[in-house]
C-alpha cells in the first residue's frame, strides 16, 4: 500500500500555478490594452472637440454653438421667406404667395390674412392693380429657448401706377420646431403667436 505524501500532485499544482499565472499575464495585458485604447480615444475626442467661452462666462461646447448657428440661419430664412410671401403681393401671384406663406405659420396666420380678406384688402388689389414689393426685412431673433422669440422690421412699397408709397410694418411672435415638410416647410419651423404691431408710412424711404 502506497503512503501519501506532500510531493505526491506536484505536477497538478505546476499546472494549475501555471495557469493562474498565464490568466494572470493575459489578463494584464487586455487592461493594458484597453487603457491604451480608452486614452487615444479621448484624446482624439479631445482634439476634435473645442470649446467657446459665453458671454456670462460658462463653457459651452462648440458643436452645441454651431447647432444654435445652423438654428439662427434657418429661423432667419424661415422668417424671410415668410414675409416675402405674405407681403411682397400683386394681383397675378398674391394666391400662390399667401398660400405658400400660410404653410409657414398657425392658425395666427391664417386669421390675419382672413382679417385682411375680410377687409377687402386683397380686392383693393386686384381693383386697382396695384404693387406690394418688400424692400427689406431685418429681424431680431432671440434663439436662447423655444419658442424663439422674434421682432422683425419689414419695409415695403406700394405701387399705385404713377404713385409709389413706402411703408414700415413692425410684426412679432414666436417659432416653434416642427416636421419638416417638403417643398411646403423645408425649414421645419412654424411661426405663432404672429402679429402686426404697428404700420406706418414712410416719407423718404431712401433715408430710412
Amino acid at each position: 500500500m502506497k503512503t501519501k505524501t506532500p510531493y505526491m500532485n506536484i505536477y497538478n499544482v505546476l499546472k494549475l500555478n501555471r495557469f493562474v499565472v498565464l490568466a494572470v499575464v493575459i489578463g494584464a495585458v487586455m487592461i493594458c490594452i484597453i487603457s491604451v485604447w480608452s486614452v487615444m480615444a479621448l484624446h482624439k475626442e479631445t482634439i476634435n472637440s473645442a470649446f467657446v467661452v459665453n458671454t456670462d462666462g460658462s463653457v459651452i461646447p462648440l458643436k452645441l454653438v454651431k447647432q444654435k448657428e445652423n438654428i439662427e440661419v434657418e429661423a432667419l430664412a424661415h422668417l424671410e421667406l415668410f414675409h416675402t410671401y405674405f407681403y411682397n403681393i400683386d394681383a397675378s401671384n398674391y394666391e400662390k404667395h399667401l398660400e405658400k406663406a400660410l404653410w409657414l405659420g398657425n392658425g395666427t396666420i391664417d386669421a390675419l390674412y382672413r382679417q385682411k380678406k375680410a377687409d377687402g384688402v386683397y380686392n383693393r388689389l386686384l381693383q386697382y392693380s396695384l404693387v406690394q414689393k418688400v424692400v427689406s426685412i431685418k429681424t431680431i431673433l432671440d434663439i436662447n429657448k423655444e419658442p424663439y422669440r422674434f421682432e422683425t422690421l419689414t419695409i415695403f412699397e406700394v405701387n399705385r401706377g404713377t404713385i409709389t408709397d413706402a411703408y414700415e410694418l413692425k410684426t412679432s411672435g414666436d417659432l416653434i420646431h416642427v416636421d419638416r415638410n417638403f417643398p411646403n416647410n423645408t425649414h421645419g419651423l412654424l411661426i405663432t403667436n404672429f402679429f402686426e404691431n404697428s404700420l406706418r408710412k414712410l416719407e423718404n424711404l431712401k433715408n430710412q
